[in-house]
């Protein structure tokens, strides 16, 4: 019997061992892993159209060097790197993934993308169609959908070159400047939405490279300019920075910026920042007339007083609010005229409320909303409070007149 229980459970151990050697085999270890040391890591990546039937990429791509790494002994530099972060490769294909190979045949470490966070479309690329472009950094298993977006004036290619001084290098700088709010911030996750959304519209920042001069230096900088707007997937216009502000409460993605407005009657200005913002859409169909509603409720801060105005006073208040309502307005009207009646590009998400709400009749309209669209009866109503006036209530115009 004892002899029995001793063979069983030698039994059990042998099995044991090699149910264990065959999980072992199924195991893959690290065979397919990649040293940083053998990545060339592209931080930002350019697409230009080049000649007829040809694109351009150029990729900027990370100087381990820079870093610099200490002497030491043997006669190695002392202190810091090359100075210069990051190099810029182009090259040509009938698409992007063509040129890509054609990029890697260039470098001795394998292309790696997990680093780029700006794309940046040439005017010219953007104007011919970007559907193709993004198709491929979509279904590339590489780029990030959280990478920043944008249209450069001219070819893109330029802007990469550029040396910053604040930054790293440009598109850290670029990314950096999106982060502010001063225009639309659009991920690739976006832009892919957007092109395949029920209006077919799309908008994206457009860059362009400004120079400052003065009696000892010139210096270049990208600054975000404007909007690029695009229907189907072609650039066919660009919407000012002012008309920008009012895009940007449409989409309600108002952030850090000032507003001054000026009472009527009165000297001066009053800067406020917006602290909070509520947009509603309401599509309205009655028979054959198609409107939107549009709701902003926001609530102000005042950062600067330059009025004779007495804050703590209700009916001041009163009347420093409704000035704000109407300049809000204004911004929306100004963009909602111009993306409606001149570029007829649905960029202001309508087709997708009235998609939501009248899933029937919108059958009927989808294919002609380009004709649609334009017709569209807009109201706004804006209604604005401020609810911090500052630490110093009377202004320092009022406290001089008073003397």
């Amino acid at each position: 019997m004892l002899v029995k229980r001793k063979g069983s459970h030698f039994m059990k151990r042998i099995l044991f061992l090699l149910s264990l050697s065959g999980l072992l085999l199924l195991l893959s270890g690290c065979w397919d892993r990649q040293e940083v040391n053998d990545l060339a890591i592209v931080t930002a990546a350019a697409i230009d159209k080049k000649g007829d039937n040809q694109v351009e990429l150029s990729v900027q791509v990370f100087v381990p060097k820079s870093l610099g790494g200490g002497g030491g002994q043997g006669g190695g530099s002392e202190g810091g790197g090359t100075g210069k972060t990051t190099l810029v490769i182009s090259q040509k294909g009938v698409n992007v993934a063509e040129a890509l190979s054609m990029v890697q045949s260039e470098l001795p470490r394998k292309v790696f993308w997990g680093q780029c966070k700006v794309f940046i479309f040439g005017e010219k690329a953007a104007k011919e169609g970007i559907q193709d472009h993004v198709d491929f950094l979509l279904r590339h298993p590489q780029p990030r959908e959280r990478a920043d977006v944008f249209v450069s004036e001219g070819k893109a290619k330029r802007l990469l070159e550029l040396q910053t001084l604040l930054e790293r290098d440009v598109s850290e700088a670029i990314r950096e400047q999106a982060k502010l709010g001063v225009g639309m911030k659009v991920t690739l996750q976006d832009l892919g939405e957007m092109l395949a959304s029920e209006a077919q519209a799309a908008a994206l920042p457009y860059l362009k490279i400004v120079t400052e001069k003065s009696e000892e230096v010139s210096y270049q900088f990208v600054k975000n300019f404007a909007t690029a707007v695009f229907k189907n997937d072609q650039m066919i216009g660009q919407i000012s920075q002012r008309k920008t502000r009012g895009l940007l409460w449409l989409k309600n993605e108002v952030k850090d910026y000032t507003v001054t407005v000026k009472p009527k009657d009165t000297k001066g200005g009053i800067s406020l920042n917006p602290i909070s913002v509520h947009l509603d859409l309401i599509p309205q169909i009655q028979g054959e007339k198609w409107k939107m509603v549009v709701k902003v409720q926001t609530e102000g801060s005042v950062i600067q007083n330059g009025t004779n105005l007495d804050l703590n006073n209700p009916k001041s208040l009163k009347m420093i609010e409704k000035v704000y309502e109407e300049d809000i307005k204004k911004y929306i009207e100004s963009t909602i005229g111009q993306v409606q009646h001149k570029l007829k590009a649905d960029i202001v998400d309508f087709a997708k409320e009235f998609h939501r709400k009248y899933p029937e009749q919108w059958k009927q309209a989808e294919h002609r909303w380009e004709e649609v669209f334009p017709e569209v009866k807009v109201n706004i109503y804006v209604d604005a409070n401020i609810q911090r006036q500052g630490n110093i209530n009377e202004s320092e115009r009022r406290r001089e007149e008073k003397r």
